[in-house]
């Protein structure tokens, strides 16, 4: 009976003498008779488990290094890239920052002016010279000087030029005061816009000494009279200005500055004037030239010794007494202010806000 089980478990792979193989742990799908099947199954296990191992293997490792040095060779090339995107965008920000020299200075702006006025005076003089019309409708250079040594000597060249500088700059200053937040109001509220907007434009369109009448018979022969033309000929520029700028402004700048609060005044403060301010300042280049104009018109219509001397009033006194040589000097007169307070004031305005947005050199 113990033979019989032995024979039966040996038959069946359950039996005390059965071995271990490397094909063991699957069952065979039938159960052979004799020993032929268990050895074509330990063949086949082990056949199978070395090259599966060995293939699986050798296979795994090659591929893993591979990978790896194509990624290392990518991760660096992207790098590089990278890198060198970088130093390209530090270099387009990069403005060049150096002190102009001296010789380099007087050379490039200062000697281009002198040498254009040089020219003017000589051809001035060669006219005078070829008389090619009377001598008291075209004065020699030299009338000039002596009627600008005289005002000198008697000390009112500089009273005579204050007088209409300083009626310029309050009015101006007046002017800047109203105009400033009437632009913002016609650029932010398209009601108002539709309303005055077209106003503003004719009134810029309006010659200003067309004013002049009506505010001497509105306010008579006085400073007043003075101011109110001024202001009626620069607030519409100094308005219309600043509306151009806020239209250049980008929306997602008003955009950025909603979401983070700034609405309202705060908003028009920190975001609006800063973006619109070299439309603004044009503006008020624009709106300084006119009240410069305005005035000299004020002047030379309006004139009355209850309102001084001023360059218009200057003038006006040398075509009443057909004196070319007042006359001239008074033009020139007026355009040296207008010159200097361009130089003075509005040129470095303008160098700083290009400067601040990258696109002047600070040399």
């Amino acid at each position: 009976m113990g033979s019989t089980d032995a024979r039966a478990g040996a038959r069946s792979g359950t039996g005390p003498d059965r071995k271990p193989g490397p094909g063991r742990d699957r069952a065979p799908e039938e159960p052979g008779p004799g020993p032929e099947p268990k050895e074509a199954t330990d063949t086949a296990g082990t056949t199978g488990t070395t090259g599966t191992t060995g293939t699986a293997g050798t296979t795994g490792t090659t591929g893993t290094t591979g990978t790896a040095g194509t990624t290392g060779t990518k991760a660096s090339g992207g790098a590089d890239d990278l890198a060198g995107l970088e130093a390209g965008l530090d270099a387009l920000d990069t403005v060049e920052s150096r002190r102009t020299p001296l010789r380099e200075t007087l050379v490039r702006k200062v000697l281009p002016p002198v040498v254009a006025v040089a020219l003017v005076l000589a051809v001035w003089q060669v006219l005078v010279w070829a008389e090619v019309t009377d001598a008291y409708k075209l004065p020699a250079p030299s009338a000039v000087w002596d009627s600008l040594s005289e005002m000198w000597l008697q000390g009112t060249l500089f009273g005579v030029m204050w007088t209409s500088v300083s009626r310029a700059l309050l009015g101006f200053v007046l002017a800047l005061a109203i105009g400033t937040p009437l632009g913002l109001l016609v650029a932010r509220v398209k009601v108002v816009r539709a309303a005055i907007g077209p106003v503003l434009s004719g009134l810029q369109s309006l010659p200003s000494v067309a004013w002049v009448p009506p505010a001497v018979l509105w306010l008579g022969l006085n400073d007043r009279m003075m101011f109110a033309v001024i202001l009626l000929g620069a607030v519409p520029s100094i308005a219309n200005g600043l509306v151009a700028g806020v239209d250049q402004v980008p929306p997602l700048f008003l955009r950025a500055g909603r979401t983070l609060g700034a609405t309202g005044l705060r908003g028009a403060w920190h975001i609006v004037m800063p973006a619109a301010l070299p439309g603004y300042l044009a503006g008020l280049k624009q709106g300084w030239a006119f009240s410069w104009r305005s005035l000299m018109a004020a002047e030379i219509i309006a004139s009355s010794p209850e309102l001084g001397l001023g360059l218009g009033q200057l003038l006006d006194n040398g075509r009443s007494n057909a004196d070319m040589p007042g006359i001239f000097l008074a033009i020139l007169l007026i355009l040296l202010v207008g010159i200097a307070v361009d130089l003075l004031v509005f040129s470095p305005l303008e160098r700083a806000v290009l400067r601040r947005r990258g696109l002047l050199g600070r040399g």
